[in-house]
């Protein structure tokens, strides 16, 4: 490794305080983007609200991992389209997605509602007649979401907790290149297996509908629904269940933001997009290498070169959201970043709103009274993890 190698930012950096991005942050955004040294090698970093949009609407910066200088997050099998569309650039991600996207339509979203209140409901149920305190993460935040996306999918709800553990291991960054890859060679031939038996006798669910819609008539593969289904699973429930648990969180540490949801239930709407532009959980995961030469924010970045977009970052831009770190239901937190921008925007963006207005708002309607059952001080967040989040949130009432 050469000195001047050795003289970069490691890279991801480290927070002071768990309610708030790495310190460094907020100094980077005054200067032009820099490079870092992340584990196999070295990438732009970049915090400013208005370089992450350029980066992340704009074609010379890609999002395919097989392109030189990507820099690797997960370790998964060196192939093409392991996380679908959403390792694709151009006329291929184009395809795949305008497929997928007929099943997270804001129309579908709203038709699904009920059945999400139904399930937040069970899930509420069995949280009052189980012991206290509880776990909200394990039992509420991180089972809604399975239960969503597996119901959606047409997987069993039996096998839930199963995808949730790979998933989690998939992700986490504590895991070993062997027990990642374990994970979703697991999950790939479970899905698989569900796939094959969709495609001989389709349900109403989402693989039987791309199987009777797209690979029925040859425009979609085997192997690319069993990849869309996986990117799915696991996008679909870790993003959404630390979320939710991070939301919940806010509310109860903040009594005048609790009494005004309470008072004015209309209110969670636009809490729900200040809560995501303020914890901005996908961290460590939105990544690009440069295709070609590019003039960003006063740095050069050659073509093969790999990009780091930093979302914490730049949705605590003061130039864009004055007293960032101020949660404040109130301010216009439109124009976040926290399901990403441009051609690659969350396909599952309204399905995840509408998850979380109906988790607070039914949590909170509830259970009047619930509480933290430990000191807010003593509260374990996930770091080492591509989507930051809680290991855990006692809770009693």
């Amino acid at each position: 490794m050469s000195e001047c190698e050795q003289q970069l930012p490691e890279w991801p950096m480290p927070r002071s305080c768990p309610y708030a991005p790495p310190d460094a942050y907020e100094g980077l955004r005054k200067e032009a983007p820099l490079k870092v040294r992340i584990r196999g090698g070295e990438a732009w970093l970049v915090t400013r609200h208005a370089d992450v949009r350029q980066v992340l609407n704009d074609n010379r910066f890609s999002a395919d991992d097989q392109k030189p200088g990507f820099p690797v997050r997960i370790q998964l099998p060196p192939e093409p389209g392991v996380m679908s569309f959403n390792r694709m650039d151009g006329s291929e991600h184009g395809r795949l997605r305008r497929m997928a996207m007929t099943e997270f339509t804001a129309r579908r979203t709203r038709a699904l509602r009920p059945e999400v209140e139904l399930l937040v409901e069970r899930l509420l149920d069995d949280l009052e007649r189980g012991p206290r305190p509880v776990d909200l993460v394990e039992n509420f935040a991180v089972r809604l979401p399975s239960l969503v996306i597996a119901r959606m999918l047409g997987v069993p709800e039996e096998d839930e907790a199963t995808f949730t553990e790979q998933s989690r291991v998939i992700l986490s960054q504590d895991a070993t290149p062997e027990e990642t890859y374990g994970a979703f060679v697991e999950m790939t031939g479970y899905l698989d297996r569900l796939a094959r038996l969709r495609t001989a006798d389709p349900q109403d669910d989402l693989i039987s509908r791309l199987v009777t819609r797209y690979v029925a008539t040859g425009e979609l593969t085997h192997q690319e629904l069993v990849a869309m289904a996986r990117f799915f699973l696991v996008a679909g429930h870790e993003t959404s269940a630390h979320q939710i648990s991070l939301s919940v969180l806010s509310v109860l540490r903040d009594p005048a933001l609790r009494a005004e949801l309470d008072a004015d239930p209309g209110l969670y709407k636009p809490a729900v997009e200040e809560l995501l532009r303020y914890w901005s959980i996908s961290q460590d995961n939105q990544v690009r290498a440069a295709v070609a030469d590019v003039d960003l924010g006063g740095a050069r970045i050659r073509a093969g070169e790999g990009v780091i977009v930093a979302i914490p970052g730049a949705n605590h831009d003061e130039s864009v959201y004055p007293d960032a770190s101020r949660l404040d239901i109130h301010r216009n937190a439109s124009g976040h970043l926290a399901f990403g921008f441009g051609a690659h925007l969350c396909p599952g963006a309204s399905l995840a709103r509408m998850e979380l207005e109906v988790c607070l708002s039914m949590l909170f309607a509830r259970f009047p009274t619930l509480r933290l059952a430990l000191p807010a001080e003593d509260v374990r967040f996930r770091e080492n993890t591509l989507v930051y989040g809680l290991e855990e949130l006692p809770v009693t009432w």
